[in-house]
């Protein structure tokens, strides 16, 4: 029984730690929050953090997925088109995070870095509900039917993560107008 109540401790602290890291992160940017930081900010020693998380890249990608977690439930209930400009729209208020995904997405490409299975399930597990929600929005005659629904998920995707670049040098940028212009645009005529 106290296996399962240090399991449950382990699984609350781990928790205190994120919601800490997702301040600090976006607050901070990715390269300038520390293990140091993030651990002073969760009341450990940066040895206790990594306790709990085996590299600070690990960590890292625990963060996004934390992030991604605290999104979905915020935004329960709601359509995928407005989760999609919600979310895009809230990625402005928090600029750490912002760098910390387009970082850990490009790491990702190596097939040994931690984030690489991370971002290959976040893929697959936004894959299925965006395929739905576009194939419905054509259905509806909100999006053109002439065009499958595989490319105009793809294009969203990269579009904005194309975005997030760009407004990571450019802070004039609205993602989340340019956003709905590109589904405007993908209406039929």
């Amino acid at each position: 029984m106290a296996r399962r109540g240090a399991y449950a401790k382990g699984v609350a602290k781990r928790e205190e730690i994120l919601e800490a890291a997702l301040g600090v992160v976006a607050d901070r940017g990715y390269g300038k929050a520390s293990v140091r930081e993030i651990a002073d900010a969760a009341g450990l020693s940066a040895a206790g953090l990594l306790h709990y998380f085996g590299s600070k890249e690990e960590l890292f990608v625990a963060i996004l997925a934390a992030r991604d977690a605290r999104d979905t439930r915020e935004h329960e209930g709601q359509s995928f088109t407005e989760t999609f400009l919600d979310v895009v729209r809230h990625n402005a208020a928090v600029p750490g995070l912002v760098r910390l995904y387009a970082r850990l997405a490009a790491d990702a490409a190596d097939p040994e870095h931690p984030a690489h299975d991370f971002f290959l399930a976040r893929t697959a597990a936004l894959e299925g509900p965006a395929r739905e929600a576009v194939a419905a929005a054509q259905e509806a005659g909100d999006i053109r039917a002439d065009v499958s629904p595989e490319w105009v998920m793809r294009v969203l995707h990269a579009t904005a993560d194309g975005l997030q670049s760009a407004w990571m040098l450019d802070h004039s940028i609205d993602m989340a107008a340019d956003l709905e212009e590109l589904l405007r645009v993908l209406r039929p005529a």
